[in-house]
C-alpha cells in the first residue's frame, strides 16, 4: 500500500507539461511513420481519403496507451516520476486497467475546459479532481525517500 498527500493543481499541471515534451516526440515518430506509409502525402482527407481518420485514431490511441501502459506499470509517466506523484486506487494500490483507462478519458474531459475538472479538487471535500473520483483513483505527492 502507497500513501501519500494528494497532489495539488500546480503539481499536476508541472507533470502534464514534461509529459507533454515526451508526447510531441512521441507523436512526431508516429506521424513519421505514417508520412512514409503515405509517401508523404499531407494527412488530410482531400490527399489521404479515409485513412486521415486511421492516422488521427491513432494519435488518440499513443496519447491514451502512453498514460495507461505508465500507470499500468508504475502508476507513473516520465512527469509524474519528476515531480514524484503517483496514480493510486482509493485502497492505496496502483490502478488496473478499467480505472487506469477510466481516469485516462475523464482526465481528458477535466482538463479540456480550462482545467476545470481538476480545478474541482479546491470544492471537493477529498481534495479529489473530477476525473479522480469518476475513476476512483487519486494522484499522491511521494515524500522524498
Amino acid at each position: 500500500m502507497i500513501s501519500g498527500a494528494n497532489a495539488g493543481f500546480g503539481r499536476r499541471l508541472a507533470a502534464l507539461v514534461y509529459d507533454f515534451l515526451l508526447l510531441a516526440a512521441l507523436l512526431m515518430i508516429y506521424t513519421g511513420g505514417a508520412l512514409f506509409f503515405t509517401r508523404g502525402a499531407a494527412m488530410v482527407p482531400a490527399t489521404a481519403g479515409a485513412w486521415v481518420y486511421v492516422y488521427r485514431a491513432g494519435l488518440v490511441l499513443v496519447i491514451g496507451g502512453y498514460y495507461v501502459i505508465n500507470w499500468l506499470r508504475s502508476g507513473q509517466t516520465l512527469g509524474m516520476r519528476a515531480w514524484r506523484l503517483r496514480v493510486v486506487t482509493v485502497s492505496g494500490q496502483p490502478p488496473a486497467l478499467k480505472a487506469a483507462a477510466l481516469r485516462a478519458v475523464f482526465g481528458a474531459l477535466a482538463w479540456a475546459p480550462v482545467g476545470l475538472g481538476v480545478l474541482w479538487m479546491y470544492v471537493d471535500p477529498d481534495h479529489l479532481a473530477l476525473h479522480d473520483r469518476l475513476s476512483k483513483t487519486r494522484v499522491i505527492h511521494l515524500a522524498r525517500s
